[in-house]
């Protein structure tokens, strides 16, 4: 008997791993969408050249591995350490893969390797699979008979979790300027290990030519950016309902969190703004240690890692439940801001145009509203010449590549609507930060379910939150500060 039990579990593990024995290969993306994408590549390279996109190492200790949104963009292939070459010449795209660890994979479970030939084939609809030791061969092969090519690749830092191209090149910046360190970056080495070993190659940056197509998104990535929106409206308003005077930041970051999670997000595509006080008034504030207090303003600018998609929203409420009347006219001021923004976007319009029709519009609701606090009217009159209320594009990365200012709007394009204003004398900054993705016809408001005015957010406020539903232990002390 007890042999014949001992047989079954072996059979059931074994079941199980059989089942659970496949490699990471993701969903969203038909093999259609990367072909079309290299082949604008292609197109934009010239039929006298090449291109080598080096995807992202494999991360240290148990971090989890993430490729990198550029490796990403162009094969969906998430293995570390893959490289893919895109022959302008022949119009082929060719997919290098290590090589499969027999050791790694007992303890990971199966990764797609240079030996799945048909299964990467399928999944990038890349023209051949190699190994990642024949690269130097097929290289070979194109400086064999002169003139070379022009070789292109990517000459800035790659983006990875919760990273933006702004932000790495100011890492970077830090990086170079500290006499200690100093390091190259792993683009620059890579270009200089290309220079030293082809030197028969000119050498070009592939960066902005994906950088322009990434502008634009396809139906499929329009869709889950509208997803990441959809969660971190949903987070932010957990967060929101769970507010009360002495929680702390960062347990509203995690009540946030939590939903990201549960609804199959990767993560955070950016370190959570969750901050109370005068500490909004810091842009990127970040340490969210700080106790919640009776009569402050909290800020969140949240959004999770959705299938390599991110979103940038971002609310404002009051801890006590309850806006005061100076909070209410400020917020009330941005509020309509931001409408009278979204009712100006759509295709053909230019951003100056949107601004200066939406700033007209605002200077009577300025005295509509009757500021008693001259600090905060002036705030509101200087906030209607600020040019920066329809910020950035949004997309694989939360300050998405390419620049859409100074021409007319076009369909796919994804970015935020921003509208804010600063009293510099009471360290005050009040916002409210919406993504939105311009159609043929007009433009979608991803995250115009959650609540706006502030009747809206009192009301919603009354709701409890996760975060009284399950509490924190009464015993858990403060964070170091």
């Amino acid at each position: 008997m007890r042999r014949f039990s001992l047989s079954l579990l072996i059979l059931l593990v074994a079941a199980g791993a059989v089942a659970q024995d496949h490699a990471k290969i993701q969903k969203d993306f038909p093999a259609e969408e990367f072909i079309e994408r290299r082949a604008r590549v292609m197109e934009a390279i010239g039929d006298d050249a090449i291109a080598i996109v080096q995807g992202a190492a494999a991360p240290p200790g148990f971090i989890v591995f993430r490729q990198s949104n550029e490796f990403y963009y162009l094969t969906g292939i998430e293995v570390p350490h893959s490289y893919l070459l895109i022959d302008g010449r022949n119009r082929r795209s060719l997919l290098f893969l290590p090589r499969r660890d027999p050791r790694k994979e007992r303890g990971e479970g199966r990764m797609l390797s240079a030996e799945d030939t048909e299964e990467a084939m399928a999944a990038s609809g890349v023209d051949q699979v190699f190994a990642i030791d024949q690269l130097a061969r097929q290289l070979y092969g194109f400086a064999l008979r002169p003139p070379s090519p022009t070789l292109y690749t990517f000459m800035s830092p790659a983006e990875g979790r919760g990273q933006s191209r702004d932000e790495n090149l100011i890492g970077h910046a830090q990086h170079v300027s500290d006499p200690w360190d100093g390091r190259a970056s792993r683009e620059g080495a890579f270009v200089a290990k290309l220079r030293e070993r082809y030197p028969q190659f000119p050498i070009a940056d592939l960066t902005p030519i994906v950088d322009t197509m990434r502008l634009h998104k396809s139906p499929r990535e329009m869709a889950l950016v509208r997803r990441a929106s959809e969660l971190a409206g949903m987070g932010i308003m957990e967060a929101m309902r769970s507010t009360k005077p002495g929680l702390y930041e960062y347990q509203l970051d995690a009540a946030a969190y939590y939903i990201y999670r549960i609804n199959g997000s990767q993560g955070e595509g950016y370190r959570s703004i969750t901050a109370t006080g005068t500490n909004a008034y810091f842009g990127h504030y970040y340490r969210n240690d700080a106790e919640l207090k009776d009569g402050e303003l909290i800020l969140m600018d949240h959004a999770p890692d959705y299938r390599y998609y991110t979103s940038d929203v971002a609310r404002m409420w009051p801890v006590s439940g309850r806006f005061t009347d100076d909070q209410r006219k400020l917020y009330t001021f941005i509020v309509r801001y931001n409408e009278a923004l979204m009712s100006r976007l759509r295709p053909g319009v230019t951003p100056d145009q949107v601004l200066d029709a939406a700033a007209e519009e605002m200077a009577p609701v300025i005295d509509e509203l009757g500021f008693t606090n001259p600090l905060h009217e002036q705030a509101a009159r200087e906030a209607l010449v600020f040019r920066g209320h329809l910020s950035h594009p949004v997309g694989l990365a939360v300050h998405d590549v390419g620049r859409y200012r100074g021409r007319p709007f076009e369909s796919g394009l994804v970015f935020s609507v921003d509208p804010m204003l600063w009293v510099h004398e009471e360290r005050l900054y009040v916002r409210m930060e919406d993504v939105v993705g311009i159609t043929e016809n007009g433009v979608e408001n991803f995250t115009d379910f959650m609540p706006r005015t502030v009747d809206e957010i009192e009301a919603f406020m009354r709701e409890e939150g996760v975060l009284q539903l399950t509490p924190p232990d009464p015993g858990t002390p403060p964070p170091p500060r």
